[in-house]
């Protein structure tokens, strides 16, 4: 793991870490061989050298964007496109519930390709 991954993380709100922190570990566990690295001061994930997802924190949420994820349903309220249909975004909010085994199978689904 990255130490300035974890250094960002380690900075956060106690409630953002522990999000960051399962996320973290679901990207790990679902990419195997995953290249983790800050890149425009956001921690990035990358499966064989193409972008997969990145996570970042703002003031009252954290977002999971995925990569290649043009064929993955949105999820009103929760998972939609941001800039273009490509990528989309899991907006997690404080004492959200958040069903990371479905984050985790649209990250399998939209990085299986790259």
């Amino acid at each position: 793991m990255n130490q300035e991954v974890t250094a960002y993380i380690e900075k956060l709100p106690e409630w953002q870490i522990k999000i960051c922190d399962t996320l973290r570990k679901m990207i790990y566990k679902t990419i195997p061989n995953v290249e983790e690295r800050m890149q425009y001061g956001k921690p990035h994930y990358l499966k064989n050298g193409h972008y997969a997802c990145v996570v970042y924190a703002a003031k009252d949420k954290i977002s999971f964007m995925i990569f290649n994820a043009g064929e993955l349903e949105e999820i009103k309220g929760f998972f939609k496109s941001m800039a273009t249909p490509d990528r989309k975004t899991a907006t997690i909010l404080k004492d959200q519930a958040v069903d990371y085994k479905q984050l985790a199978d649209f990250l399998k689904q939209a990085s299986k390709s790259l």
